[in-house]
């Protein structure tokens, strides 16, 4: 206590403010290594819009054809940032290599040692990636140890860039389309066993329409029906001058007993589970429920037909790029260490400490006083 109570302010400002900033300005002038900054400009654009497509000369008249993907340049923020990317870009550029030669550097140097996780958090410190919200550009800031390396490292993220909004767009398309063209096979396929269905049915009951058929069967029901009411009508008109037993009476009869016997025939035929063979009224409903399922079937085919259109239509307006607005610049001279800014900084913050270690000092001597 009495040793700092025998700090003079002189030796405080030696010690607080004096020393750290010589020990820095000592770093920048000696251990610190320049750092040369790449920039580029990049987003991420839409093929086309449903809107631009739905109506012809759209395009001339919608500024947002190309609109950019808001949601797709933030997915490809957070790639540049990737663990992924860090790990393939060491093996294209060598970057651990590179940031290792700075060995006098202890603040910038990467140990040759460094783990996965200590070297992609450089990564992430040596590649700055800011979005503006308003025109949805992405700026791209690599960092290296002379311009040619950041240029070619800047160059290197956008190509890994651009190759991710390739896949990415089009995997997502390939698996739509794929989606659709399963479902118009399955439809196909419904379509082929319809249709194996009718021809069954057809074959084994040995009747291309049952419907028709069945119309036709009525039809001679009827014609039958008015035969026998004129036979009857004759009959009628015989029995009134010739007797029960005359030939012309008795044949007419026949003929009207043979009338009735086809006509029960044929509504047997139609309605009767008991005759010999199916019913047609009933083969008439079951083949008109094939025909139904066969129409179904063609219907649904059409439709799965028109969403694979539709699918490769969407694939090719889906499909996503990256637009280059300002390629990675070359710099000329280096952007860190700002070495005005640093050393003003260091020189304020020695400042402000020395201030509270004054006023504490003095609370100090106060109490003790």
């Amino acid at each position: 206590m009495n040793r700092l109570l025998l700090l003079t302010p002189r030796t405080l400002k030696i010690a607080i403010v004096a020393v750290p900033f010589l020990l820095f300005a000592l770093y920048f002038a000696i251990f610190a290594s320049d750092r040369y900054v790449s920039e580029s400009v990049v987003t991420v654009r839409q093929a086309g819009s449903n809107a631009s497509s739905a109506i012809p000369g759209a395009a001339l008249l919608l500024a947002g054809i190309n609109p950019p993907a808001h949601e797709d340049t933030m997915h490809l923020r957070e790639f540049v940032h990737s663990q992924a990317l860090a790990l393939q870009l060491d093996q294209k550029l060598k970057l651990r290599e590179h940031f290792g030669r700075v060995r006098l550097d202890p603040m910038h140097r990467l140990p040759s040692d460094a783990t996965i996780e200590d070297y992609v958090r450089y990564f992430r410190d040596h590649v700055e990636v800011q979005y503006d919200e308003r025109s949805a550009l992405l700026k791209v800031r690599t960092q290296g140890l002379d311009p040619e390396f950041s240029q070619r490292f800047n160059a290197a993220v956008l190509e890994a860039s651009e190759r991710f909004v390739n896949e990415t767009s089009h995997r997502i398309a390939r698996e739509q389309l794929q989606f659709a063209e399963t479902e118009l096979q399955l439809a196909g396929r419904r379509v082929q066993d319809a249709a194996n269905a009718v021809l069954s049915f057809q074959s084994k009951n040995k009747l291309l329409d049952p419907t028709v058929q069945a119309q036709a069967t009525g039809a001679l029901t009827v014609e039958l029906e008015g035969m026998r009411a004129r036979l009857e009508a004759e009959l009628g008109g015989l029995r009134g001058f010739l007797n029960e037993d005359a030939y012309q009476v008795q044949a007419l009869k026949s003929r009207i007993d043979a009338l009735d016997r086809q006509i029960d025939a044929e509504r047997k035929r139609a309605t009767d589970a008991d005759s010999k063979g199916p019913r047609l009224n009933k083969q008439a409903l079951d083949f008109q429920a094939l025909q139904l399922q066969a129409e179904f079937a063609r219907d649904a085919y059409k439709l799965a037909l028109a969403a694979v259109e539709n699918a490769r239509i969407d694939a090719t307006r889906k499909i996503k790029s990256l637009v280059v607005i300002e390629p990675p610049s070359r710099p000329q001279t280096a952007e860190y260490p700002n070495v005005g800014y640093d050393l003003a900084t260091v020189l304020a913050a020695s400042i402000l400490l020395y201030a509270i270690a004054r006023l504490v000092l003095a609370t100090i001597r106060e109490h003790h006083d």
